[in-house]
């Protein structure tokens, strides 16, 4: 399957199943309006669907780096979708817990399988891995659209049309799984390529430098709609908006982000791009009335040019555990924050939502410190799951990507004997 193609339908695909956790903050303001929830009882809901995704994720990472796992991508596709369609349906803030949670859980199995396979079929390209994340950008962009248009058409009632992304998510990696095995069989299997050893203090610090910048992503689209009604006035409407700018400024920096990547090395990019997000939260934090928006747009683009590149780096920081790696950078960058979110709720009940949001403005700046000290590793070939030929006793088809250097297949693959 030339990469291209491969990494259109995985990108599409990491949007049909990221609009789902875009729709868990942009369902909140929706929640408070029709059961008169407090803003702790709101962000227990962002916490349900983090809390559960931010323990699983790297547990699907292990796995996936024990056996290679296509079949996930479909089926996490449709959890993530169902639990989401579901939490609407009736009044018990208890099922609606639960319901978020599923989908948290589905979220949780996709991405480290996702990602190793994304790392194969980009042959250790920046540009390429950005646009991957780009897809997941652009569905966490159309969630606050997706939400608003079907709450104003009938309210929480409604939520079951939104697994028709999951529907559409799981036919697309169905056809991902099945171009995989035309090209060499079914019964995927691994090939641990022979790569440089693991540098397990510098992957700490990034994955500290991660729930960082996921206690300011999280915090931020949990209670952005509320405080830009607050700082803007214009009601709903405005407040969506302010989410909207917040995802869809994301996708602006994913790939903004690969390509500035291609020109200084990585760890340069995202000191960079932490330092800038320091002085734009601060602004959210502090700027009068409409002045907010495009400091929401600056953080939003701060906080996204890390994004993909912090994939490859714990990738190559860990070169022997690519699913664990990706399971952490990956999954943690938008659910661990949701285990800081209600104790922001709890502080804004207490006092109000610019005292809440203040302690934000610290975060991009204690990733910046950590991203100080990190090396520039050396880009190792990444592990790659190598299918089983369809009949064990014929040999495998040596196919150009196991000559291509970065496959993550070792020379050994080249001649059997």
């Amino acid at each position: 399957m030339p990469r291209n193609k491969a990494i259109l339908l995985l990108s599409v695909g990491h949007a049909c199943v990221d609009v789902y956790q875009g729709a868990v903050a942009a369902l909140v303001p929706f929640f408070v309006a029709e059961r008169d929830y407090t803003y702790a009882a709101a962000s227990g809901i962002v916490l349900a669907a983090s809390l559960l995704s931010s323990v699983a994720q790297p547990l699907f990472g292990v796995l996936t780096d024990r056996w290679a796992m296509p079949w996930l991508l479909p089926l996490s596709t449709l959890l993530g979708g169902l639990g989401i369609a579901l939490s609407g349906l009736g009044g018990s803030y208890a099922l609606t817990l639960v319901f978020v949670a599923v989908s948290g859980v589905g979220v949780a199995a996709y991405h480290p399988e996702s990602a190793r396979v994304a790392r194969v079929a980009s042959k250790g390209s920046h540009t390429a891995m950005g646009w991957f994340s780009l897809g997941g950008n652009l569905g966490f962009a159309v969630a606050p659209l997706m939400v608003a248009g079907v709450m104003a058409a009938g309210g929480l009632r409604l939520t079951p049309l939104f697994v028709l992304p999951a529907l559409a998510g799981s036919v697309l990696c169905l056809l991902v799984v099945r171009m995989l095995a035309g090209t060499s069989g079914t019964g995927a299997r691994k090939a641990v390529a022979s790569a440089g050893a693991d540098d397990k203090a510098s992957f700490v610090k990034l994955a500290l430098a991660v729930v960082c910048r996921s206690i300011v992503f999280i915090g931020l689209s949990t209670f952005i709609s509320f405080y830009t009604q607050q700082r803007a006035g214009g009601g709903t409407a405005a407040g969506t908006a302010a989410l909207c700018v917040l995802y869809l400024g994301g996708a602006v920096g994913t790939v903004l982000g690969g390509n500035l990547a291609n020109r200084w090395d990585r760890v340069t990019v995202v000191r960079g791009a932490y330092l800038m997000t320091v002085a734009a939260v601060a602004g959210i934090v502090y700027a009068p009335g409409p002045l907010i928006y495009p400091f929401v747009a600056l953080t939003s683009a701060g906080l996204y040019i890390p994004f993909s590149l912090q994939v490859t780096l714990g990738q190559d920081y860990l070169p022997s555990r690519v699913g664990t790696a990706s399971g952490i950078t990956l999954g943690l960058t938008v659910s661990i924050g949701g285990l800081v979110s209600p104790v922001l709720g709890s502080i804004a009940d207490a006092t109000s939502l610019q005292t809440a949001l203040a302690p934000l403005i610290a975060m991009p700046a204690l990733a910046w410190l950590l991203f100080r000290t990190l090396p520039e590793p050396v880009a190792p070939k990444p592990e790659s799951s190598v299918p089983a030929p369809l009949n064990a006793s014929e040999p495998e088809p040596l196919q150009q990507a196991v000559d291509t250097p970065g496959t993550g297949l070792s020379s050994a693959r080249r001649n059997p004997r």
